[in-house]
């Protein structure tokens, strides 16, 4: 989502908490601040919350690197089939996708609707070409024309105009794509699988950058937290950009710092065969002491590994694996019935429920997180990981390179 959508998630979202929590919340305008990670001005916004008897304020900054991707998204129709064929051999070929199905049954099917959408949609384009040929077939024979080259000519025009109408068929779906996702998940999944895993140039630059505005937030003595949330793929990200934070020695630092990934899918990067970056970031920040790393996933949520303990899936614990700790959003209980089942079938929407409200939640309170006045440690320094978290290795590689 573009970073407005997200403020504007957080501001409904937030006073809907609030209210069902009784606490108070309310979002403040930020200028845009010079040091951009989007390259044309950051965005971000200022929270000032009354939560447990403290007045907090925070700010919140966008790290922006959907662009990235984005930038991917404007092949042709006929470049993103070719996409679905590479990346669909690769996670065939490489045998990831079926140690991937083993572990998470639910975000393989996502991440296989966008194939079968396309597929579906080629099949209609062909067989309204193959209809309109076939009428145009019969209304020549009906003329009863003789020569060859006659109804040969008659032919063609009627297969071209059968084509031409396949084509604005498919033209038509890509337009339909704002409600359907199915262009917009082709293109993000080739992007993540385009190197096998490996980051791209760009993507390793802006990592960089990120390391670099979150090294300056921990040294700034305004701050008692600097807390990095990654959503969806936004989780691998994160591991990276804290790794390298981690690594650069944080000389100077003020602020603990807290690292929440929600709806996890690092096990589709994690398993590709050349990740050997992300899977050294996740064996090194799983050992970490000097920050905490707490994953939230919900069963419900068919989109994300829930429960699946990234680390540990990818096999690349290390001895004194520290992290995360692994807990679930449990949308069956912190949801009332009623919107469970409005719901339960907008697998997309509930992908996104993390970063929204709850009528009934639990320990995991999103604005309570990130704006009330305790740290992600002291929150849950006595919680135990969830029971049904899977912590066992299912990637087929686990090298971390050099």
């Amino acid at each position: 989502m573009p970073p407005r959508r997200y403020r504007e998630l957080y501001r409904s979202e937030g006073a809907a908490q609030a209210e069902i929590s009784g606490y108070q919340l309310s979002l403040v305008p930020r200028p845009k601040t010079a040091t951009a990670s989007d390259g044309a001005g950051g965005f971000g916004w200022q929270v000032h919350a009354e939560i447990e008897g403290h007045e907090v304020d925070t700010d919140v900054d966008v790290l922006v690197w959907s662009d990235i991707v984005q930038d991917s998204m404007e092949p042709s129709i006929a470049e993103t089939y070719w996409q679905m064929v590479r990346t669909a051999w690769i996670y065939f070929s490489t045998g990831t996708l079926r140690r991937l199905m083993w572990l998470r049954k639910g975000p393989v099917i996502a991440a296989l609707y966008p194939v079968g959408m396309l597929v579906l949609q080629a099949a209609l384009a062909f067989i309204v070409a193959l209809f309109i040929a076939r009428l145009g077939q019969g209304g020549v024979a009906r003329l009863g024309l003789t020569s060859t080259w006659g109804a040969a000519l008659a032919a063609l025009v009627f297969w071209a105009a059968g084509l031409v109408a396949a084509a604005m068929l498919l033209r038509w779906f890509r337009r339909q794509d704002g409600r359907l996702f199915v262009y917009y998940l082709m293109h993000d999944y080739a992007h993540s699988a385009a190197l096998r895993g490996a980051y791209a140039p760009e993507l390793e630059q802006r990592i960089a950058q990120f390391a670099g505005e979150i090294a300056v937030a921990l040294s700034d003595p305004r701050y008692d937290e600097v807390l990095v949330v990654g959503h969806s793929s936004g989780a691998h990200v994160g591991v990276s950009v804290l790794a390298d934070v981690q690594r650069s020695g944080l000389a100077g630092r003020h602020a603990v710092l807290g690292f929440l990934s929600l709806g996890q899918v690092v096990p589709m990067v994690s398993f590709l065969p050349e990740a050997h970056r992300l899977r050294r970031d996740l064996r090194d920040l799983s050992g970490r002491g000097d920050l905490c790393w707490v994953d939230v996933t919900a069963p419900g949520d068919g989109c994300a590994f829930a429960l699946c303990d990234p680390v540990a899936v990818t096999g690349v614990s290390p001895p004194q694996k520290r992290w995360p700790l692994v807990i679930s959003a449990a949308f069956t209980q912190t949801l009332s019935p009623a919107r469970w089942a409005a719901l339960r079938w907008r697998f997309f929407r509930l992908h996104f429920q993390y970063l929204c409200a709850f009528d009934q939640p639990g320990d995991y309170d999103y604005f309570q997180i990130t704006a009330g006045p305790r740290t992600l440690e002291n929150r849950y320094r006595t919680r135990n990981p969830s029971r049904s978290r899977i912590d066992v290795t299912a990637s087929k590689y686990t090298s971390v390179g050099g």
